[in-house]
Parts: C-alpha cells; sequence; structure tokens
C-alpha cells in the first residue's frame, strides 16, 4: 500500500516561471483572517479602523524578516554551505519565535508614535494572532516538515484522522507525529479560551500574556516530539524560550498588578492614551 501513496502537491499553481506554494498561500490566508478579526475588535474597543491595516505594513513583513533570521541564525552551520538558499523562504524555515519578536517590537514603537497603549493592541490582537498560527500550521503540512517521531500507521489510525493527513505523514518510507496538528487544534483550543477571556473583562495586557502562556504551553511540550528542533548545544530552543516566556508572562503580570498598573479593563472603550 505505502508504494503507492505520493504526497500532496506543495505547488498551488504556477504563473509563467513563477510556482506559488501551498506554504505561502495558507500562511497569507492565516494573515488576512487575523487582521480582518483584528479590526473589527478594534473597532468595538475604540480603536480607529486603520489602526491595524498601518500597523501590518510594518509588521508583517519584518515579522517574516526575524523569523527567518532566526531560523537561519540556529542553523547557521547549514546555511554557511548553501548560502543561496536563505532566501528561499517559500520553502519553509521560519520561526514562530522570531516572529513573535519581531511583531512585538514593532508594535510597541507603532503604538508608542500613535499614543495609543500597546497592551490595548495586544489584547485585541491575541485571537487573531493564534488563529493565525492554527491555519499557518497547515503550511507545514503542505512542506511534510515540522513533523515529529516515527510512529506506525496504526498509530494515526487510532487517531482517527482523515487518510490525507495519514498519507501527508508517510516521509521517506516511514510514518511521523503530526505535530503540526497537534500544535494546529492546541491553538485553536487557545483561540476559544482567549474569547472567553475577554467576556471575563481581565485588566489591560492579561489577555495577551495569556495568550502567551497558553501558546508556551502547548509548544513546550508540543516541541518534545519534534525531530527538526532548532538546538543551541544540547537545549531546543523552543522549549527553553517557551519556559521564559511562561515564566516572563505570569512576572509580569504579577507586577503590574502589584504596582497598579493594570487599571484599565480590557472591555473599556476609552483610555487610549499611551499608559504602561
Amino acid at each position: 500500500m505505502e508504494s503507492t501513496i505520493q504526497p500532496l502537491d506543495p505547488i498551488a499553481f504556477s504563473l509563467g516561471p513563477i510556482q506559488v506554494h501551498w506554504y505561502g498561500l495558507i500562511i497569507g490566508c492565516g494573515l488576512a483572517l487575523a487582521l480582518f478579526l483584528a479590526i473589527r475588535e478594534g473597532d468595538k474597543r475604540g480603536l480607529p479602523k486603520d489602526t491595524f491595516a498601518d500597523l501590518m505594513l510594518w509588521a508583517i513583513p519584518i515579522a517574516i524578516l526575524s523569523a527567518r533570521l532566526y531560523y537561519v541564525i540556529f542553523e547557521w552551520d547549514y546555511y554557511t554551505e548553501h548560502p543561496g538558499q536563505i532566501i528561499q523562504i517559500w520553502n519553509g524555515g521560519i520561526a514562530i519565535h522570531g516572529a513573535l519578536i519581531g511583531s512585538v517590537l514593532t508594535t510597541y514603537v507603532f503604538a508608542k508614535k500613535r499614543g495609543i497603549s500597546f497592551w490595548k493592541i495586544a489584547d485585541i490582537a491575541a485571537p487573531s494572532i493564534i488563529l493565525g498560527q492554527a491555519i499557518g500550521r497547515w503550511g507545514n503540512f503542505m512542506n511534510q516538515e515540522a513533523h515529529g517521531g516515527e510512529v506506525t500507521r496504526a498509530f494515526l489510525e487510532n487517531l482517527q484522522l482523515p487518510e490525507f493527513i495519514i498519507n501527508q505523514m508517510y516521509i521517506n518510507g516511514a510514518y511521523y507525529h503530526p505535530t503540526f496538528l497537534y500544535e494546529s487544534v492546541w491553538n485553536i483550543l487557545g483561540f476559544i479560551l482567549l474569547i472567553l477571556l475577554r467576556r471575563v473583562n481581565l485588566r489591560r495586557g492579561e489577555l495577551f500574556l495569556s495568550y502567551v502562556i497558553w501558546y508556551s504551553i502547548g509548544r513546550f511540550f508540543i516541541e518534545g516530539l519534534r525531530t527538526d528542533s532548532l538546538m543551541l548545544g544540547g537545549l531546543r530552543m523552543a522549549q527553553t524560550i517557551s519556559i521564559a516566556l511562561i515564566l516572563g508572562a505570569v512576572i509580569i503580570m504579577i507586577y503590574r498588578r502589584k504596582k497598579n498598573l493594570a487599571k484599565d479593563r480590557y472591555l473599556d472603550k476609552n483610555n487610549q492614551a499611551f499608559t504602561h
């Protein structure tokens, strides 16, 4: 049976000599949906409609560049031998932690210049971000990357997975953990959780910090299954950073409460000035 299994074509279509990859299309769809949801929620929370559209003009390219740079840095031995592949981002090879670093820094500077609270923007964007990540992982699926260790076909069938997922996890003569799917499902659950937490009317900044904690917990455990982790010495970088992010988010949340820096609530429509 395995001899007849063919992977899905990673090329969606071609425009003359230009090949359009599913990887880029899927990530683009995730970004578009995230932007749409953020704009709609921002309007409800009193932000000008052009806030997120203007932010994305800077945040998206910087996030892509920082995600690629992060990946290349930790795979430097490979890219020193294949420098021409550094710019071939369409073949995969971006790191979400790099994207988060770039987008958070960009958002902070943007918020400063606009006179809007960074935390307000981050809170509004948090559910959109994690939903975009859930969609984006399917780009890894199309490229047959970001998978875990070897498993049996019976294991995958016991998970009640569709045939097309099982077959796509058949790579070079073996079946693998669909860790892209585990993370996608975890992120969808995180999206639902954040939508519910929005109704609790948390203090400003706590919805975004809840996103950081939720995503990092899932990423820590899922990363342990992967076979392509970026390493620094004997450490898996994603797990190390996930622990740091969890601790950092908890500490920031406690500090802001103790110092009374988080007085505004998420559902407050007013007070858009930059306040901590």
